[in-house]
């Protein structure tokens, strides 16, 4: 079980990585499992897409005239690139709010070209460029139309948050009082909750029918469409949440999180995968997800071939020449009835 990813160099076996694995159906059943599927984990931003919630059931994306694309940024983990910075800066001009209201704090953004661009022109990283810019500018704007307090919007405590947690106690199927808290890398509230739970939430993306309310079912219906309609958005080019969701064209909705988390909602079997890196590791995270696709039968010729450098992920070495690979190597367990 230890042995599930394998870092290979040459033909021997230099890493390993071992994970844990939940696919569970829309109606709460657990199908298959990898390691402990009730392991308590904090899913990251991949609960970005529940997080997002809020902003279409109080009317701040009516409000403010939210396309999809800034519906899909709001759930992103994005790159900064230049489509993602302007999208954030947009949305908070139309909320008459600036950059320096953000409170995510700032990083080296993953795309490099932004990067050196920067560095060129002489400029200091500023917030828009983290990764969680979306997803701030969008809380900040549901604060701005409901006329709440903005500095207080990181606070547990704020409308803001306690919306959010009550959607996470819901469409994960967990009491508000069972959900771990503790602080994200962005400043924000960070829930824990077990494995399973995360791949029921994720069922109930691709498939809400029936799960939850008539208006909970529409929001997060536009959610799933709109990471879906636009997935360089939600993540960047050559990213795995990108580059899964395009190759499957509206039948897969995907979601990374920090600390090697990776889930996956399967729309027309209304299934979702959750997949946690005990190491905390993303090198591992992508690999488990395209072979938990592969077990389950969703891979096809087509998206085998553009998928294929996350199926065995190539390793590089300085000279960027392949020398060997990051495979997966474990049996999903089917769930006993």
């Amino acid at each position: 079980m230890s042995e599930a990813i394998q870092v290979i160099r040459g033909h021997y076996v230099e890493s390993t990585h071992h994970i844990h694995i939940a696919v569970v159906d829309y109606t709460g059943k657990l199908l298959y499992s990898y390691g402990d599927p009730t392991r308590l984990t904090f899913a990251r931003s991949a609960m970005k897409p529940f997080q997002a919630v809020p902003i279409i059931e109080t009317g701040t994306a009516r409000a403010f005239e939210y396309n999809a694309s800034e519906i899909a940024l709001s759930c992103a983990s994005h790159s900064g690139e230049p489509i993602h910075r302007e999208t954030v800066l947009n949305i908070l001009s139309r909320a008459k709010l600036d950059e320096s209201d953000l409170q995510c704090g700032t990083h080296v953004p993953k795309d490099k070209a932004s990067y050196i661009e920067l560095l060129k022109a002489g400029k200091e990283l500023t917030p828009v460029y983290s990764n969680c810019s979306g997803k701030h500018s969008s809380m900040l704007a549901t604060a701005v139309h409901l006329h709440e307090d903005i500095h207080t919007y990181p606070d547990i405590n704020h409308p803001v948050q306690q919306r959010i947690l009550d959607v996470i106690a819901e469409v994960c199927n967990v009491p508000r009082e069972q959900i771990g808290l503790s602080v994200d890398g962005c400043g924000l509230p960070v829930h824990q909750i077990p494995l399973y739970n995360v791949a029921l939430g994720f069922a109930r993306l691709a498939h809400p029918e029936g799960t939850v309310s008539a208006a909970r079912e529409e929001a997060l219906e536009t959610i799933r469409d709109a990471m879906m309609a636009h997935p360089v958005m939600v993540s960047g080019h050559k990213r795995f949440d990108t580059d899964v969701m395009s190759a499957y064209k509206g039948n897969i909705v995907s979601k990374m999180g920090a600390e090697g988390v990776q889930c996956i909602g399967i729309i027309d079997r209304g299934i979702g995968i959750a997949i946690k890196t005990e190491d905390g590791t993303d090198r591992a995270s992508g690999v488990a997800a395209m072979d938990v696709l592969r077990q389950l039968g969703v891979t096809d010729e087509s998206s085998t071939e553009l998928l294929k450098d996350y199926i065995q992920a190539p390793v590089l070495n300085a000279r960027k020449v392949k020398i060997g690979v990051v495979q997966a190597n474990f049996v999903l367990n089917p769930a006993t009835k």
